[in-house]
């Protein structure tokens, strides 16, 4: 051990980088110490070396230059050195020192060195310490032959002693040939084996070479044979273990393949997939997948996803003959945690392609019901007039919940029997005036003659047959509330004049009168037409259309969102069944026939059709048979046609099977089936209707 005193502790000089000291260019020029250490909120971090730096230099060169402080060895204050600290200080050039949890200074690498070459103690000398501790012998030789130097490990393995080893001719213990050899060659000469009747032992003599390509001396590295039949021992159950292992995979029913970090294969089972490619697997090992996969040897690889995700990653893939594989991969970490192996267990499941398919289908319709109903109850805060489940009313929805915390113009767009004022009634309810009246009027309803005096009111006399008290506005009645003007396509010119005056001043005037009263009304309204063509023809006005045209909501028509059929057709006979105490319900087959309709009357025209079946139905359920005569598939619905321009033989014939196989697939939900009717194998069902639906999925995305 070895203690160095207090002088050779040198204080700490440091600036704070972050926060940046003020004028640390002048406090470094007045310091002559050479190492200069860095703060950041408080806390050392870093160390630089000035001594040879420009005075001037900036903030970024002195941290482009600083060495961090996590490796630099620690020293506690008086406490005794270790030879381990002495090998860590020598890789820096300080160490610190602490005490009491602070930073008290540090000590130059020389000053221990020095403390180290005056300490008397042989344990301190650096050099037989690392020969001791290496557990194989060690010897070296000059270049006049003669040995200088040993460990304990050496020793005992030539059974000799360091007094007669010393100095001693190197031949008297070594193979003299083999040491001129190494001299004049200048190369390392391994594994000699020198044997005796009570010597046995294993020989590395590798050269000592100066900066000028000189031979100065022999390094002479000893193993006695017992260690090296050890090892050979331990290489042999290696080999014995890797036997097993192949056995394992052989009998194993999946298909193994291993392969590194970067790809490359290592090893496979004997049972390997027949037409994984057209090169015979033997021949793979070494090779990269990825290099194959570009290739085009094989097709695309589970590697490749579980070095992205390095998790456990599954996946179905084709084979070139139409086999359906499950491919696993799983990855292996290293004790640093680092990607090691990749083990690819891949199986057969063509024949069990039909079983899963089916089973799919029956868990999606099974979760689509389950959603359906968990979204229809999460969805009552927008009321339970309200029935939806398709993305176009949830994006409609979604804006609704935002616009519930303003008070702007709403204009509602939609073909007749949407449901405009029910969303309409929606704003209301949820918006900040919930608990203010809420006014409806059809502009396209009451005579011109009577909607002036209906929306802005009347005082006593103000024309013939008016009562004698007067009477309020549908304005004044909405002040601080909601009014929905519907149909304000149908709103005459000189009121349209009179509406825009009293959204741009907020107040209005009654029939006959000449005072004004404020007012403060949320507008809202509602049109099928096209009030922008309507503008262009001169029938409305453009100023009063930019006034009431601030948020715009387009709900889609029933034929646009035929995922909310089912549930709008069980949410209207469910009313119908408690208003008359009965049970009724439609098939699946009827529902599909729903969905498969035009709609041209929208969800009005669903609920009267919903109650004219339930009027006319003898039977509990409502079966398909039954609603068709009542739909008028063939006046109502336009076939539409596949091909709408000319276009490429092969792009038509792949557009119609398209379409078949999308139709087979929603009529008859299962590959095997839907390939029984077309006529084909189901194995191409499944590819082609994957194949589909990853397209529109990525034409949804995009």
């Amino acid at each position: 051990m070895l203690n160095v005193s207090r002088d050779k502790i040198h204080s700490l000089f440091s600036i704070s980088v972050d926060p940046l000291e003020p004028n640390w260019k002048e406090k470094i020029k007045n310091n002559r110490d050479p190492f200069l250490f860095l703060k950041r909120k408080g806390e050392l971090y870093a160390y630089v070396f000035i001594g040879n730096m420009n005075k001037n230099m900036t903030i970024e060169v002195l941290k482009s230059h600083a060495n961090s402080l996590d490796m630099v060895g620690v020293l506690k204050d008086e406490e005794s050195i270790s030879l381990p600290f002495i090998f860590q200080t020598l890789g820096d050039p300080i160490a610190l020192v602490k005490s009491d949890e602070k930073w008290i200074g540090y000590i130059r690498r020389e000053d221990l060195l020095i403390e180290l070459l005056r300490e008397e103690d042989t344990n301190t000398n650096l050099l037989k310490v690392m020969l001791a501790s290496i557990p194989m012998g060690i010897f070296i030789v000059n270049t006049e032959r003669k040995l200088v130097n040993c460990n304990e490990a050496g020793l005992r393995m030539v059974k000799s002693s360091y007094e007669k080893v010393m100095n001693a001719d190197v031949g008297e213990i070594f193979n003299r040939h083999t040491i001129e050899q190494v001299f004049a060659t200048s190369k390392a000469l391994l594994n000699q084996i020198h044997i005796t009747d009570d010597l046995g032992v294993l020989f590395d003599y590798s050269p000592i070479i100066d900066a000028a390509g000189h031979v100065e001396g022999i390094m002479i590295i000893v193993q006695d044979l017992p260690k090296v039949e050890e090892m050979a021992m331990e290489i042999q159950y290696v080999k014995d273990l890797n036997a097993d292992l192949q056995a394992i995979l052989t009998s194993m029913y999946d298909e193994i393949l291993v392969v590194n970090h970067k790809g490359v294969i290592l090893r496979y089972s004997d049972n390997f997939i027949d037409d994984f490619s057209e090169t015979d697997v033997k021949e793979l090992v070494g090779k990269s997948l990825f290099d194959l996969e570009h290739a085009g040897e094989i097709g695309a690889t589970v590697a490749r996803l579980v070095m992205k995700r390095e998790t456990k990653v599954s996946i179905v893939q084709e084979t070139k003959s139409g086999k359906n594989m499950m491919a696993i991969g799983n990855p292996v970490f290293n004790a640093r945690g680092d990607l090691h192996r990749i083990v690819i267990a891949s199986r057969d499941i063509t024949e069990t392609t039909k079983l899963r398919d089916e089973l799919d289908a029956t868990r999606k319709l099974t979760k689509e019901y389950q959603k359906q109903l968990e979204d229809l109850k999460n969805k009552e805060k927008f009321g339970k007039k309200v029935i939806y489940g398709s993305a176009k009313m949830e994006r409609v929805m979604m804006k609704l919940e935002k616009l519930a915390e303003f008070h702007s113009s709403v204009m509602i767009l939609g073909e007749s029997g949407v449901g405009k004022d029910l969303i309409a009634e929606v704003i209301h309810k949820h918006g900040k005036r919930a608990d203010q009246p809420f006014l409806a009027l059809n502009c396209g309803a009451i005579p011109e003659e009577l909607l002036e005096s209906e929306l802005f009111g009347y005082v006593k006399g103000a024309f013939t047959g008016a009562d004698h008290e007067g009477k309020i506005g549908y304005f004044e009645k909405a002040h601080k509330g909601v009014l929905f003007l519907d149909e304000i396509s149908e709103l005459p010119s000189r009121l349209q004049v009179k509406l825009l005056r009293v959204l741009q001043e907020k107040e209005i005037t009654r029939v006959g009168s000449t005072q004004t009263i404020p007012i403060d009304v949320q507008i809202i309204t509602a049109t099928n037409k096209d009030l922008k063509q309507l503008v262009k023809e001169g029938t409305f006005r453009d100023d009063l259309f930019y006034r009431i045209n601030v948020i715009p909501i387009t709900i889609p028509p029933l034929r646009e969102r035929p995922e909310d059929i089912p549930l709008l057709a069980y949410h209207f006979i469910e009313q119908l069944n408690n208003q008359y105490n009965k049970n009724y319900h439609l098939s699946p087959e009827a529902l599909s026939l729903l969905e498969a309709y035009n709609w041209p009357g929208n969800i009005r025209e669903l609920q009267n059709l919903i109650e004219r079946f339930v009027v006319f139905a003898d039977e509990d359920v409502i079966t398909a048979d039954f609603i068709r005569p009542f739909m008028h598939f063939g006046i109502e619905r336009q076939a539409q046609p596949i091909i709408t321009e000319i276009v490429p033989l092969k792009e038509a014939k792949n557009l119609l099977e398209e379409q078949l196989i999308t139709l087979a697939m929603e009529k008859y939900e299962t590959t095997t089936k839907a390939a029984e009717v077309l006529q084909i194998n189901q194995s191409t069902v499944s590819r082609k209707y994957k194949k589909i639906l990853q397209d529109k999925e990525m034409v949804r995305i995009q």
